[in-house]
């Protein structure tokens, strides 16, 4: 017997997968916990006699979810962007403030500067609050360095994260984020010769799970990123794509042209691009807290991707400029509020449809065989997750079967 074989019982569990009542909830339920895995969960009285010598935790009529899942964040960066705030809201826009040499562009300046301690120190503050509502896997994104050393860097300070915090870390190569100064009107040549080297790189190092890429007229084209997705399947890594956020250039059929793990914002994604996600089995990734930061007024087509059954993901987009939101609470309330997704929708986007979105097969349900990640709230409903606004029932967290 493991420290961590245990049972929780005298519990309302949510497991997220297809059952007979919503939210796959089961009431006065029971969850056998082996060696950090769900063994066994279902209704109390139906727990098999094999497991009645393990240690049992009482949890009191409590709602038990999977741990959550913040499956597109930047949380690893240097310095904020509190005056462009400012800036936006005197009436410049998001593309106005990118263009005059800000934005990104802004924070790239800050990250370089910041060494490997520096970043983890500023990265950890965002991290314990994600933390503190239930999160237990963060995807953190480079994208901040733009050049070899310090892309390197913010990658190696994301997988040291764990290393300070129970968190599990799963990385994503953002080197296609923005075209840095010195490559000015050169992006093809950005991508050739620092982007796809510092790839492979990151690869051979062991630093990088994914690779995505900021396809928008401030950024990258789609014809710009083949060769940095070429890379990628070449060295047996998934894709992600920032796409159709500020315009529809055809990144997310780009995206799903590579089978992509997901393709993110899609707020100006057509019937087209929603369809090839679709036939990809990309998830759409929902950023309520850049659509609500930017003020923007174009959502996205949560009815087509209800039509054609793409799997909705929700997550914070934590970084500094479009999306200084460290909440997943507040953004499942976004997502239903701003976008009209339902509860249930939300808590599968950052639960079930989350890990799908990182290609995690082993996290985001509560199913025997899986890790035993689960959050316990002090609430009665699991639309409370989303109906609330600033306000955290979280009781616990358990990781791996630990308290």
């Amino acid at each position: 017997m493991h420290s961590q074989d245990r049972v929780f019982s005298g519990l309302n569990a949510t497991t997220m997968i297809a059952e007979s009542t919503a939210y796959g909830l089961i009431e006065d339920a029971a969850i056998a916990v082996e060696d950090g895995r769900i063994a066994w969960v279902g209704p109390r009285v139906e727990l098999p006699s094999k497991f009645a010598a393990l240690p049992r935790t009482d949890l009191e009529g409590r709602l038990v979810t999977p741990a959550l899942i913040d499956c597109h964040t930047h949380v690893v960066h240097g310095g904020h962007r509190a005056v462009e705030f400012e800036m936006r809201l005197n009436g410049a826009s998001y593309e106005e403030v990118a263009r005059a040499g800000g934005g990104i562009i802004s924070t790239v300046k800050a990250t370089r500067n910041a060494s490997i301690d520096d970043l983890i120190a500023q990265a950890l503050p965002r991290v314990d609050a994600m933390l503190a509502e239930g999160v237990l896997v963060i995807e953190v994104k480079s994208g901040y360095g733009l050049d070899r050393d310090t892309e390197l860097n913010m990658l190696r300070a994301a997988r040291a994260l764990p290393d300070h915090r129970p968190v599990r870390v799963v990385t994503s190569f953002l080197g296609a984020h923005a075209v840095p100064e010195e490559y000015k009107d050169r992006p093809a040549a950005y991508i050739a010769e620092i982007c796809i080297p510092t790839l492979r790189a990151a690869h051979k190092e062991g630093l990088v799970d994914a690779v995505d890429a900021f396809c928008e007229g401030i950024a990258f084209l789609p014809d710009q990123l083949v060769p940095l997705f070429d890379v990628a399947k070449e060295l047996g890594l998934p894709v992600k794509c920032h796409a159709e956020q500020l315009s529809n250039l055809g990144g997310a059929k780009l995206a799903a042209s590579y089978s992509a793990l997901s393709a993110d914002h899609i707020e100006y994604l057509d019937e087209e691009g929603v369809q090839a996600m679709a036939d990809a089995g990309t998830v759409g990734v929902i950023l309520p807290g850049a659509f609500y930061t930017l003020r923007e007024t174009q959502a996205p087509p949560i009815d087509l991707l209800r039509k054609h059954g793409v799997p909705m993901a929700l997550a914070t987009d934590c970084n500094p400029g479009s999306a200084p939101v460290t909440s997943l609470l507040l953004t499942m309330n976004m997502g239903c509020t701003l976008f009209r997704m339902t509860p249930e929708e939300a808590l599968a986007g950052v639960t079930a449809h989350a890990a799908r979105a990182l290609g995690l097969q082993d996290c985001g349900r509560i199913v025997a065989g899986l890790r035993a990640d689960l959050a316990v709230w002090d609430i009665t409903h699991p639309a409370e997750l989303a109906y609330r606004v600033g306000f955290n029932p979280l009781h616990t967290r358990i990781l791996g079967g630990v308290i």
